[in-house]
């Protein structure tokens, strides 16, 4: 285990940001090196929009990378200075910088006009030619030498040539640059998630107190997720703002399939979900879609009840309340609360209420005292019986936080019915308070190995 440094240790793990014009690939060159699929990748200009952070660690040294909208390119007149605006900030705060250009087109108007931009950058640069598995691309690679930017490094972040000797090259550029250890386990990932046009990336900048994501006025303006760290009242905080997820039967094919999949992905990366419900238009069916999302993944979830400000009647809230509560009475444990990212109230709750749920979901339960109520559970309602047999639970533990996991050594995993297991869930949580938190009960058989994980 890596020891964590000094408080007064100003180390930290080296930025690597990607830049260029829209469709060289950047996004995937991006999921290429972090071995993911956490940027989207379409054959449209403009796909990426907002920073999308991703870490990875190359001959045992950790490197963060960035993924940046293109610069130059064909966005809507509102949209535009937003997304360069993005684009120069996440250069200022990198290390190093990867211009990627397209190895098939060569050097076009727009490359020349990023690279006198980043000529006088004071971060090492190295140019990478993109999509050199084409045939006809080696023919175009010397007139990149016209950007004045130097080698290029031929790379296809489609099949990944050209991949290794690139991290090689810079870890040789950003030597000497301080790395830092291991982000400390006490680091609460909150995932900030909802229909579109609900708010959510308003709440994020009303959270952090910056523009730090693009808004306006288009539906679907976030595409990417955007991973922000930032402090709350000494917490360490990482903010996920994702893009709106729709109607399953109303998911176009590209771009706004693969918000759905990443609006996934981020509640599966996160401790708690910030599940963001529009207050005109309060229950639908997709919301308690993702609640059940989370519900299965066993993340903290708080329903938040957003533009709160556009209420007439204030006192109409324990009403809200109580909807709220019976449309998602499948996870009663989930808090509800009221915001407004205008006006800023109800934001303070919020971010205590989630550091609140972070500390239930990081506590452990006494096995004597997890067996002392599993066994009264047992005593007051047993479990039905299912193919003339009984289920038998002969012990119990926690075996793991956040989330929460109990281990339940029965004699047949089989004869565990849902309804039964909702029961047992019910009894621990009255019993040691895991309000506000997912948790997971799993059913091994006494003589095996492997765990067998119910519904």
């Amino acid at each position: 285990m890596n020891e964590q440094p000094d408080s007064s240790d100003e180390t930290r793990i080296p930025l690597i940001a990607i830049v260029g014009r829209p469709n060289v690939g950047k996004s995937a060159i991006f999921n290429r090196l972090t071995e993911s699929r956490a940027a989207l990748v379409e054959d449209l200009p403009g796909t990426t929009r907002d920073r999308n952070y991703g870490e990875i660690e190359w001959r045992g040294q950790r490197l963060r990378v960035v993924d940046t909208g293109g610069l130059l390119g064909e966005e809507p007149e509102e949209l535009g200075p937003l997304v360069r605006q993005a684009v120069e900030r996440a250069i200022t705060e990198a290390d190093a910088l990867l211009f990627i250009v397209d190895s098939v087109d060569g050097p076009t108007d727009p490359d020349h006009e990023i690279a006198a931009m980043l000529r006088g950058a004071p971060q090492p640069l190295l140019l990478v030619a993109n999509k050199s598995d084409v045939r006809r691309a080696a023919d175009r690679l010397p007139e990149l030498y016209g950007l004045g930017m130097g080698d290029p490094h031929a790379v296809s972040a489609i099949h990944g040539n050209g991949i290794a000797d690139l991290l090689d090259e810079i870890l040789e550029v950003i030597q000497g640059t301080p790395v830092d250890d291991e982000e400390p386990d006490e680091t609460i990932r909150i995932a900030i998630v909802g229909r579109p046009n609900v708010g959510k990336s308003s709440l994020m900048n009303a959270i952090l107190g910056e523009e730090r994501t693009i808004v306006s006025s288009i539906p679907g303006t976030t595409r990417d997720s955007i991973d922000t760290p930032f402090d709350f009242e000494g917490r360490k905080m990482i903010l996920v703002d994702t893009a709106g997820i729709r109607r399953r039967g109303r998911i176009e094919r590209g771009v706004e399939r693969h918000s759905v999949q990443r609006a996934e992905r981020a509640i599966d990366r996160a401790d708690i979900v910030f599940l963001v419900l529009d207050q005109t238009e309060l229950l639908t069916a997709q919301d308690t879609h993702i609640a059940g999302y989370v519900h299965e993944r066993a993340r903290g979830l708080v329903l938040v009840v957003n533009k709160w400000d556009l209420t007439e009647n204030r006192d109409e809230r324990p009403e809200f309340a109580r909807l709220v509560d019976n449309r998602y009475r499948f996870v009663p444990w989930a808090p509800v609360t009221f915001t407004s990212a205008v006006t800023g109230e109800g934001v303070r709750d919020l971010l205590e209420l989630g550091a609140h749920i972070a500390e239930v979901r990081k506590r452990r339960v006494q096995t004597s005292e997890l067996n002392r109520v599993i066994q009264k559970a047992l005593v007051q309602h047993g479990p039905p019986t299912i193919h003339h047999r009984r289920l038998k639970v002969m012990y119990s533990t926690q075996a793991e936080t956040a989330p929460p996991t109990f281990v339940l050594f029965v004699n047949d995993p089989a004869l565990v019915h849902f309804s039964y297991r909702r029961y047992l869930e019910n009894q621990i949580r009255g019993a040691f308070d895991f309000e506000g938190t997912g948790i997971q009960i799993v059913f091994r058989k006494r003589s095996e190995d492997r765990l067998e994980v119910t519904a």
